[in-house]
Parts: structure tokens; sequence; C-alpha cells
């Protein structure tokens, strides 16, 4: 039976205390890209109890994306924004989703990323990485990037770490891994670094900032 939403904020406010769990239910976060980043930094805020994502993406599911993103058998060839709507209104089911099935750019940014707080990068391909970073950096001051860079390969789970690049951006990864280098990209590596960036988020509201 689905809790009601009375009883599912009380369960949330019990685990963080209210103070925080209100940052959290405020809160508007962007993720640009569902893939293996994207789809787990979801699920993961979707289960702290973060009360508006903004899912961006063109793709579909393909069976390539099943050994790392966070999408079942049945949900290939449906669009990732709608498949992942569905797993995470399961997951949270009064949690307010705003999706856009279209490939993010330089003259649509804006608009699709105007109400977010926070806005996570959450590509494969380094272009897109570069056009986003560069363009949030350089257009929208006032809000938090978080961003990655290498988690490729089978190396050591305890190279992957996040840094404060400036006030509003951080990094997360092991910075210097590349799929086309080291063979291709780990379920347990990407998910470790989506946790990196959705815990950077959780520690943005909570006002816990790195130094």
């Amino acid at each position: 039976m689905i809790p009601t939403k009375e009883e599912w904020n009380k369960a949330l406010s019990e685990r963080y205390g209210e103070d925080i769990q209100k940052k959290f239910s405020y809160a508007t976060v962007a993720i640009c890209g569902l893939g293996g980043l994207g789809s787990n930094i979801a699920i993961a805020l979707a289960r702290a109890g973060i009360g508006k994502l903004i899912l961006i993406d063109f793709d579909r599911v393909d069976i390539t994306n099943l050994h790392r993103q966070q999408y079942k058998a049945n949900q290939i060839g449906i669009f990732k924004t709608e498949a992942l709507s569905g797993s995470l209104k399961e997951i949270a089911p009064y949690i307010d989703l705003e999706t856009h099935t279209v490939r993010i750019r330089e003259d649509n940014a804006a608009e699709l990323l105007k109400t977010a707080d926070i806005i996570c990068e959450a590509f494969d391909e380094a272009e897109c990485k570069a056009m986003l970073t560069n363009l949030v950096l350089e257009t929208m001051p006032d809000k938090y990037l978080i961003a990655a860079s290498g988690m490729a390969g089978m190396s050591s789970a305890n190279t992957i770490q996040t840094r404060k690049i400036s006030k509003r951006f951080y990094l997360c990864g092991d910075g210097s891994s590349d799929a086309s280098e080291t063979g291709s990209f780990i379920s347990s590596r990407v998910m470790l670094c989506a946790a990196h960036q959705a815990h950077t988020v959780l520690r943005i509201l909570a006002e816990k900032f790195e130094v």
C-alpha cells in the first residue's frame, strides 16, 4: 500500500530532521543526461526526498544501457525520460518531475534550466560536458553545478572523489580515466561517481559546503 503524503513526509523528517528535510523538499535539481550517471543520481535524490527533479535526455533505453544504467529490460525502446519517471514515481510517489525529451544545447539550456537551484552534468561525451559546464559557469552564476570527470575502467574505487573547483562548481570522479583508454564504463564505478554527485547536492542543500 502506498503511504499517504503525510506519512511519507513524516518518515523523511524523522530520518534527516525537519529543518534539513524542508530544504530537500523545497529544492529543484536538474539532471542533464539520464544514462549511467544521471539515472543513478535521480534515484538517490528521489530517495532522499528532493522536491522536484528536472530530467533532460533525448535518448531511448537500449539493451546496451542495462549493464550500468537504472533501467529494466521491459523498458527497452522507451524514452529515458519516460522510463525513469515511472521508476521514480514508484520510489517516491509525491516527487514533482519535469521532463524534457530533447538534446540540451547552447540555445535551449537557459530555458530548460531556469528554475533549477542545482544542475548535475551527467553526460558521457566530453564535448557535451564541456558545453554545459562552460555555459552554466559563464551565464548562470547564481546556480550550483556538479559535474563529473573520470569513472571508467577497473581502477580502485578510492580514486573517485569530490573536489570543489570554485564557490558554485564541484567536480566528481577520478579526473583522468577515459573509456576509450581503459576499455569501458563499469557499473560499480559509474554508480560511485553518481553517488558523489548526489551526495554533493544534499550537502549543498544542507549547507555543509566543501572547503
